[in-house]
């Protein structure tokens, strides 16, 4: 054999892999600049205000099947809601869909310099009030079920201690932040505790804080994970079509940055972060105070164990606080996100939040 037809093969798959290589190049490259499709599952929205909405997700199993208590949703209010709805076959919303829930999705919009100071107080004891009459409204039933998910969850919370006797049955907490005492604790609160952390400056600077700044606060809690490991994992992967395909999903979610209400924020790290007002029993919100005590509805909280947002120990110290006899603790291994939106979560939270309600929604 000549050399000639030695290199012949060698070559043929050096260009080979080559092709290969550069192939792969592309699709890292869209994947990281273009958006997916997510948000597919069919809804309506039957009601407004300023720049929030509300859905209604269109059925899927007969009435007869249905479960009579609805459900809404409510999501943090600087991240859009999707992640509850990412894409077909891996949606939270269609897998409640399917079990039989009538679903409710509360999308808070994106705040505009005209927002700048709205607060806690006004998601929790202005929107929420009307989007909850509207639900029953449109659902027709007097009771309902309500899903906090992080910020979404202190702002649920406070509206049930608020209103105990206005129909909710049942509260699910996600990773909800409610108990600052712990200054050690891990994630924001070791930056945010500090004197030299002035939120009335950036506020009163910025008006509404940027969706950057909060995202890149969130990733430099883990710096590594968010700006090498989660591309070097893609890059691994990239050959897999089910590990792209979820990548690509969330990375549009992640992308999507909203800012935060200056007056939100300010209340979040003053009156929360550095007062611990809720825990202490000296929140008031629209001149009412607010206890914990008289939230009675059936709780359900849920705490992620590696949550690097929300350590475990703000979500868990409020069950003793509040007044319901009905009530769980739940934890489950993964992140703030992934505990939701993961590969495992509908395997092992989501079937646990379907049975759990499921018990108590008819």
């Amino acid at each position: 054999m000549t050399a000639t037809e030695t290199l012949t093969p060698l070559l043929a798959d050096l260009y080979a892999e080559l092709e290969r290589i550069t192939e792969n190049t592309r699709t890292f490259s869209r994947l990281l600049t273009t958006d997916a499709k997510i948000a597919q599952t069919p809804k309506e929205v039957v009601w407004t205000l300023n720049k929030a909405k509300l859905y209604r997700y269109v059925p899927v199993v007969p009435p007869a099947q249905r479960h009579r208590i609805p459900l809404l949703m409510v999501f943090a209010i600087m991240n859009r809601p999707y992640v509850l709805d990412l894409r077909p076959g891996h949606s939270f919303v269609e897998y409640m869909l399917k079990k039989g829930f009538d679903l409710y999705l509360l999308d808070w919009g994106i705040p505009g310099p005209e927002d700048r100071n709205m607060k806690f107080d006004d998601y929790a004891l202005e929107y929420l009030p009307r989007v909850i009459r509207k639900l029953k409204t449109v659902s027709g039933s007097d009771e309902f079920s309500m899903l906090g998910w992080c910020l979404g969850a202190l702002i649920s919370t406070i509206y049930a201690s608020a209103r105990p006797d206005d129909g909710l049955k049942n509260l699910i907490l996600l990773t909800a932040p409610l108990d600052f005492s712990d200054k050690q604790a891990g994630g924001f609160i070791r930056w945010t505790s500090e004197k030299a952390f002035n939120a009335d400056r950036i506020v009163d600077t910025m008006g509404n804080v940027p969706g950057e700044m909060i995202d890149y606060g969130a990733k430099a809690l883990k710096p590594v994970e968010n700006y090498v490991s989660n591309y070097v994992n893609l890059w691994d992967n990239i050959e897999n079509p089910k590990v792209v395909d979820s990548w690509h999903a969330m990375n549009t979610w992640v992308r999507e940055t909203i800012p935060m209400a200056g007056g939100a924020y300010r209340q979040l790290i003053n009156d929360f972060y550095k007062e611990n007002r809720l825990m202490n029993d000296t929140l008031v919100a629209r001149g009412e105070p607010i206890h914990l005590a008289n939230l009675r509805a059936s709780l359900l909280n849920i705490i992620a164990e590696s949550d690097h947002i929300t350590p475990p120990c703000q979500s868990e110290n409020a069950m003793v606080k509040v007044g319901s006899t009905d009530k769980e603790l739940f934890k489950i291994r993964g992140g703030h996100i992934g505990m939701m939106a993961g590969s495992g979560a509908e395997k092992n939270t989501w079937p646990h939040i379907e049975h759990w309600l499921a018990k108590r929604s008819d």
